[in-house]
């Protein structure tokens, strides 16, 4: 750290509390959190096939007294106007807001589901034919845009060393940030961390040996270690409500660009795929390596920024819990992994350089907005009672003598 960030001015305590009293209001008029989120809002075509058939009630089937005809073909296909469920899916853009939001939503049904949508709908057949191929096309522009590779030490080593003129989004946070891109920030993230660490147990079962002991053991770690106030899912819906925000479960998907689906798509899809479980593990690798010294920026970005403790605890807690994990991760289950199944080392590469690819397409994203001139908002639409992009006032302006640069 620089002299100059040595003596970054943090906000007056005035300040906090001008922004503490301006955040009650909009908590107390949410209520309790939603445990369940809604359906999302379609983005296209595939989107909006997923979210009919899953909002016109149960799934055909003899436990539900409708026994499904083959002939009629699947229940989704006729959302898409006479299209081929299969067809839409290649010419939809891999990356894009549709796919991306209808993969979501298909992988949301082995989280939390919908309220108001049938449980069933988790193993539909037909459902999951149309989210293999979504999967598919996927996982074929992720193997496309990766360097490729089986040197899991090679993969690991750039993410060990940061360069010195690093700029990243926590960086930009941390020094020059503004409290409307903070909010922005923290709702685009709440994604996954509503979520955290869920992805990854599905690997357990898929491990053997030493490989299982520490991943359980970081998980254990994740999940609150035996104390339920600590689970970091919980610690970050306590971010989100000391900063203003909703913390309910898949509050911000709808507000979510692609970008930010896709980092949570590519855990699912490889925790879902046994195929793909070294994949999970190499991201799970890659996460932790890079998250101490993140989560060091954005508490410090936090600080300055004047939001309350529950917020900067979020943070602090990641900064030494993580720095252990990924000691784990690299050595334990990674090297216990690739000790039983040395053959699986191309995938340890591939989850690796796909977070980090997701990773920087979405701070390019971030920062192409919020640095442009004039600053844009990098949601694809505020929420209700959400700052639409650069507002000044006491809850959403800028501070006085932050700093530029890293």
């Amino acid at each position: 750290m620089t002299a100059q960030h040595a003596a970054a001015p943090r906000q007056a305590p005035t300040q906090a509390l001008r922004r503490a009293a301006a955040r009650a209001p909009a908590r107390a008029a949410r209520g309790e959190p939603a445990a369940v989120p809604t359906l999302p809002a379609p983005r296209g075509p595939l989107s909006r096939a997923v979210v009919d058939v899953l909002s016109a009630g149960p799934p055909p089937g003899p436990a539900h007294g409708s026994p499904h005809d083959p002939a009629q073909g699947p229940a989704f296909e006729g959302a898409l106007a006479g299209r081929d469920a299969w067809a839409a899916v290649r010419a939809a853009d891999p990356y894009g807001d549709d796919l991306q939001l209808a993969l979501h939503t298909c992988f949301e049904l082995h989280y939390r589901g919908f309220a108001g949508v049938d449980p069933d709908w988790e193993w539909d057949p037909d459902l999951l034919r149309l989210r293999r191929a979504m999967e598919e096309a996927f996982l074929a522009a992720l193997r496309r845009d990766v360097p490729g590779g089986a040197d899991v030490d090679a993969a690991l080593a750039g993410l060990l060393t940061e360069p010195v003129d690093a700029s990243g989004v926590t960086h930009h946070l941390r020094g020059e940030g503004e409290w409307w891109q903070l909010l922005e920030h923290a709702a685009l993230r709440s994604v996954y961390h509503l979520k955290e660490a869920d992805p990854h147990a599905w690997v357990i079962p898929r491990l053997r040996g030493r490989a299982k002991t520490a991943l359980v053991a970081v998980e254990h770690d994740e999940f609150g270690g035996g104390r339920p106030e600590m689970i970091h899912q919980g610690l970050y819906a306590g971010l989100l409500d000391d900063l203003g925000l909703d913390p309910s479960y898949g509050a911000y998907v709808d507000a979510a660009p692609a970008v930010m689906l896709a980092t949570v798509n590519m855990m699912s899809l490889f925790g879902l795929r046994r195929s793909l479980r070294a994949a999970l593990v190499g991201h799970f690798a890659a996460a932790e390596i890079t998250t101490a010294p993140s989560a060091r920026r954005m508490a410090r970005a936090l600080e300055r920024l004047g939001a309350g403790p529950r917020a900067v605890l979020f943070y602090t807690e990641h900064i030494e819990a993580d720095a252990v994990h990924e000691q784990v991760l690299r050595h334990d289950v990674i090297g216990g992994l690739l000790e039983q199944e040395p053959e699986l080392a191309g995938d340890v590469v591939l989850g690796v350089q796909a977070t980090c690819l997701l990773e920087d397409r979405l701070a390019a994203h971030l920062l192409e907005h919020w640095r442009g001139r004039p600053p844009r908002s990098a949601l694809r639409h505020p929420p209700p009672g959400f700052p639409a992009g650069p507002v000044s006032g006491p809850a959403n302006g800028p501070v006085s003598g932050s700093v530029s640069g890293e």
